[in-house]
């Protein structure tokens, strides 16, 4: 069942702008309520994990990011009264939109602040990078699917416009025309730190990432570039992501 509905999902983005959920699910006091819900999970779930994290609360501005901007548009309309459950959802059969804890998770370690350069790899529909506009972010954002990147195109022109810039392309790379960042974001795992992301990372610039095997242990790690020189790598978190998309798909 699950693999007819990720069969279904291409045919359930349009070629034009994406068509409003039911109505019983537009209801504003319906989407006040789901999004009050996600907040108040991310929350529990960052309590239940700082014996291990060490973060018990997360920074107040990224859960008000996330309370406002509209999840529910960045999914498929067969998805949208799910948008704010608590798990990922699929959005493309080679795509997930991460599950609103590790978002907010990442965002909060990457310590986003208004004016800050980031550069996300891996724009997906472009929730996050909506988030990290919200949030007063300067993003720079790539995306390997070109179907996703048109999806992504549309919703950012309209949600967030002249914050985004976006282009199809491998996120291994980075975008060093843009550099260098205050922050980086990548969020798929990869076996290795990107040595192309680190070369873009400003000095105290944060690299998040889910480091480690696409078969074995993950960890969410925070790489940071030392103002004195050289990175100090902290694991914060184990994860299971899928594996980074380069171009080859290996």
């Amino acid at each position: 069942m699950v693999g007819l509905l990720l069969a279904q999902l291409l045919l359930a983005w349009p070629a034009g702008p994406p068509p409003a959920p039911e109505p019983s699910f537009l209801a504003a006091a319906a989407i006040e309520v789901a999004r009050e819900r996600m907040v108040r999970a991310i929350e529990r779930e960052a309590a239940a994990a700082a014996h291990v994290t060490g973060v018990p609360v997360l920074d107040p501005r990224v859960l008000e990011a996330m309370r406002a901007v509209p999840r529910e548009r960045f999914v498929p309309a067969v998805m949208a009264e799910r948008a704010y459950d608590a798990g990922p959802l699929p959005i493309h059969p080679e795509q997930n939109l991460a599950a609103p804890f590790l978002t907010a998770f990442m965002l909060h370690l990457a310590e986003v602040r208004p004016g800050s350069r980031v550069f996300e790899a891996g724009t997906d529909t472009g929730y996050q990078a909506a988030v990290l506009a919200r949030l007063g972010a300067e993003v720079a954002s790539v995306e390997i699917l070109p179907e996703l990147a048109e999806i992504a195109r549309r919703l950012l022109d309209e949600l967030a416009p002249g914050r985004v810039a976006l282009r199809v392309g491998d996120g291994y790379d980075g975008w060093p025309e843009r550099g260098p960042f205050d922050a980086i974001i990548l969020k798929e795992s990869c076996d290795h730190v990107p040595p192309p992301l680190l070369a873009q990372l400003a000095p105290g610039g944060r690299l998040v990432l889910p480091l480690g095997p696409a078969d074995g242990v993950q960890h969410l790690t925070v790489i940071t570039r030392l103002p004195e020189g050289g990175f100090e790598a902290r694991r914060i978190l184990p994860v299971r992501f899928t594996p980074f998309q380069r171009g080859s798909r290996t």
